[in-house]
């Protein structure tokens, strides 16, 4: 007698354990308390670590290990597949032209409304006023290749497609995750400006089926706006807060606005330059167990802050100080005594740091500048 043949009615399907939905809503929420909280922390402990550990273990571990559990392929779920060049190379151009036609007006109109206090605030350059040569090259790498990368992999990966599974529409879906996106970077001066990238990489990653156009077009953006922070971080300009002329702006806008337009004109013309144009199918997969998936993501975020606080002990103790004691940041108009009062201390930061002087030297020199110059009340 023969075996029957086995029914492929006795092996049900595999399920997920989560919906998209539920996927977007539980990361945006856990994302973001990690954000505020272990982000934060590290952060304060290393602005250029702290980059780093919150793009992979924040957004990508969060992402990552909500998928596992929910029973999902990462990579076939957020989109991430082999890069296309036409797609990939027309989501940077496109980050280029909406740098100058719509993010640099947006940014220049919020920067002249805000008030200089919030500017103050908010004002993201001092973060690289200590920062050693290596870490500023971390810092850079990170900020225009792992942000792109890990950003898009949660907010236009794991929350725009979640919420495309809700009763939102498709502009809704991308235009929420959008706001979500601006919302997490905390800079109420910025905020505009960054919903727009929000809507651009959205729909880049709606209309491609693919996660790296706007990968591109978000390392487009960030690669443009640190070279020019870069180029002009040390002139005499950027050291009197003053803003470019409003006449450059609209030169620029025009330029930015007619690259853009040149850029629409050729994807409409060929359409192939969209990609592939849907969405890819969805893997899921056996579920394994939480310790199984939290436990490398746990150990390589441990390992990593440990290895921070046995290498870079001076830097930890001097961010902390620098944290008690805040200066405020010196006005355009600052009498050259206080400009190299301020310089010196710079300079005793970096001997303290490298173990050439006592820690307790820049301490007290810190500590009688904030005393000799208050912070003004707002």
């Amino acid at each position: 007698m023969e075996d029957a043949a086995p029914s492929s009615a006795s092996t049900p399907p595999l399920a997920p354990s989560l919906s998209p939905l539920q996927l977007a809503l539980i990361g945006g929420t856990v994302g973001f308390g990690l954000f505020l909280t272990l982000g934060g922390a590290t952060q304060l402990l290393n602005a250029s670590f702290g980059l780093w550990f919150t793009e992979l273990f924040i957004f990508v571990g969060v992402a990552w290990v909500l998928l596992r559990l929910g029973g999902y392929e990462p990579w076939s779920y957020t989109g991430v597949s082999a890069p296309r060049l036409g797609p990939s190379a027309m989501g940077f151009a496109l980050g280029v032209a909406n740098f100058f036609a719509i993010v640099v007006p947006i940014q220049y109109v919020a920067q002249s409304m805000a008030p200089q206090w919030l500017r103050d605030l908010f004002d993201v350059s001092r973060v690289f006023d200590s920062q050693s040569p290596l870490e500023l090259a971390l810092m850079l790498a990170g900020v225009c290749l792992a942000a792109p990368t890990c950003e898009e992999f949660f907010f236009r990966g794991l929350v725009q497609k979640g919420l495309l599974s809700s009763s939102l529409s498709r502009p809704g879906a991308v235009a929420v995750t959008a706001v979500v996106f601006s919302a997490f970077h905390l800079d109420p001066v910025g905020f505009l400006a960054r919903v727009e990238l929000g809507v651009l990489f959205g729909v880049l990653r709606l209309y491609t089926g693919s996660l790296w156009p706007a990968i591109f077009a978000h390392a487009a953006n960030n690669m443009v706006s640190s070279g020019l922070f870069l180029a002009v971080r040390d002139t005499a300009a950027a050291a009197s807060d003053a803003r470019p002329p409003l006449k450059l702006i609209l030169l620029v806008m025009a330029g930015g606005g007619l690259a853009l337009g040149l850029l629409v004109a050729l994807m409409r013309a060929f359409p192939g330059l969209w990609g592939a144009r849907q969405e890819p199918a969805t893997t899921v997969v056996p579920s394994p167990s939480a310790v199984r998936v939290l436990a490398p993501w746990v150990l390589g975020s441990t390992l990593a802050v440990a290895a921070l606080v046995l290498v870079d002990t001076r830097g930890i103790r001097l961010n902390m100080v620098d944290l008690a004691q805040r200066l405020q940041k010196l006005p355009k108009d600052a009498p050259d005594a206080l400009q190299a009062e301020r310089a010196h201390l710079k300079r005793l930061r970096q001997e303290a740091r490298g173990g050439r002087i006592p820690m307790e030297a820049y301490e007290e020199e810190l500590a009688r500048q904030a005393k000799a110059h208050p912070k003004k009340a707002k």
